[in-house]
């Protein structure tokens, strides 16, 4: 985790510095806005901006985008009251952190943005299997496409081969292709030159250059555009990048591991993904199975996460029920370990007693993971009476209903079921996810709740992948 600081750095700012580094965070520090801008061209990346409320946040963010830099903002002050709490949400930090601060709060937000403490845990033999695979290829240069679905853990599968690497004490840097739009991903893979574009006043290093004798992930690169393939598939093959607007070829020193949900085998018969690209990645494919096809692994993901959510919000760790335990195994689990993470993350904060019991561990929508199992006695009957009811409830359901009405409940729907995750729920819906995220823009612009990424919260307007 990389931490830009923004601010004079004193008292209680140095303070809450001190618990982000104790936590993990590289700390690097500037005390303008405009300062922080030029760090961000040179290179020196961050993950997280910490940001004093009384800078200007609104030119800072609007001054990084208009250099295609794109990092979050969290404000913090001492003093501020909810009016500058609320200013600093508006100019477009994503988080406010009173100061004096508390380190629960500062390990929160931390883990939110970088999302590092995420431990490879395997029981499973099928999974067993996947990472003795790993730990033969780790320290090899090879280029690896770790493929499954989403929230299966590719991104920890990557992070743990770049720790078992020769690389490991370099950087180790993260893109997600399906998150930034195709007129910007350019710039931030290969970076680009003073005056390559209006707003580009000077040069800025891009994810390659950052990444130089470290690792390169590009995650969920099945959605990253064609004719942008072509540069990618150079840059590996050459080991040199070309800055946008820039004349002379700049070498770089990295390994790439790229991720998928995709079939790219059928994604280049589709003509959508290019079969040499292919080929230059997928030197070694680590396939990781979905949940429910290494029921050994969820009861020890189930525990991590309840020691893990207890300690964030400060409560008993409770054992689980052996009722809980067989539900668990038992529930299909489609948006993977990231589902079961959100679950037990609620089951945490529901569980009262002793123990962790069934009814403390809920779908999003506040359902019990054991209706569809021990609900109401019409669901007793046979398969085929069920999927008859169930049928005939949809069609009752749907009568009366435009076909643009049913596509966005549909679309809503599905979001939902997968938590937020947009890539997972343009996968389900056969869309790309770019289709998504217009569809969800339009929603949202007609004052519809978007449930947001990865959580079970809906935020008005929020649309964002």
């Amino acid at each position: 985790m990389r931490l830009l600081v923004v601010g004079r750095l004193s008292g209680q700012l140095a303070t809450a510095v001190k618990m982000a580094m104790a936590h993990g965070a590289k700390v690097s520090h500037v005390e303008r806005g405009d300062q922080a801008t030029e760090q961000l061209r040179r290179g020196q990346g961050a993950d997280l901006l910490m940001v004093d409320y009384r800078i200007d946040i609104a030119a800072l963010i609007a001054a990084n985008e208009a250099e295609r830099i794109h990092v979050p903002v969290v404000a913090c002050g001492v003093d501020a009251d909810a009016n500058d709490a609320a200013n600093a949400i508006r100019a477009g930090a994503k988080e406010f952190i009173p100061l004096p601060p508390e380190a629960d709060l500062i390990a929160a937000v931390l883990s939110a943005v970088a999302d590092d403490d995420r431990p490879l845990i395997s029981a499973d033999p099928s999974m067993k299997a996947v990472v003795m695979l790993a730990d033969q290829v780790a320290r090899s240069e090879a280029s690896i496409l770790i493929t499954g679905e989403s929230g299966v853990g590719k991104e920890v599968m990557a992070r743990y081969l770049h720790t078992g690497s020769k690389r490991a004490d370099r950087p180790f840097i993260s893109v997600n292709c399906a998150a930034i739009p195709d007129n910007l991903l350019e710039s931030e893979l290969f970076g680009h030159e003073k005056g390559a574009f209006t707003g580009a006043m000077a040069r800025r290093i891009g994810k390659f250059e950052e990444a130089d004798g470290g690792t390169l992930l590009l995650d969920e690169i099945s959605e990253m555009d064609v004719r942008l393939q072509a540069k990618l598939l150079r840059a590996i093959q050459e080991r040199v990048i070309d800055r946008v607007g820039g004349t002379r070829p700049v070498p770089v020193n990295i390994r790439i591991i790229a991720t998928s949900n995709r079939d790219l085998a059928k994604s280049v018969a589709e003509g959508t993904f290019r079969e040499d690209l292919l080929y230059r990645l997928n030197v070694v494919n680590l396939r990781l199975p979905a949940l429910r096809e290494r029921p050994g692994d969820i009861a020890v993901l189930a525990g991590h996460f309840v020691k893990k959510y207890a300690a964030a919000n400060g409560v008993p760790v409770r054992p689980i029920s052996a009722d809980a335990h067989r539900a668990l195994v038992s529930h299909r689990w489609n948006g993977n370990v990231r589902e079961l993470e959100n679950a037990m993350h609620r089951a945490v904060l529901l569980a009262v007693g002793p123990e962790i019991d069934v009814e403390a561990i809920r779908l999003p929508d506040g359902q019990p993971l054991s209706a569809g199992s021990h609900g109401a006695a019409a669901y007793d009957a046979s398969p085929a009476a069920r999927a008859a009811q169930t049928a005939d409830a949809v069609t009752r359901a749907h009568v009366g209903q435009t076909v643009a009405q049913m596509e966005k409940t549909l679309i809503l729907d599905t979001l939902s079921h997968c938590l937020g995750n947009r890539t997972h729920a343009a996968t389900i819906l056969g869309i790309s996810i770019r289709t998504l995220r217009n569809k969800l823009n339009e929603y949202a612009d007609e004052g519809t709740q978007i449930i947001a990424p990865q959580s079970g919260i809906a935020a008005a307007g929020y649309a964002a992948a």
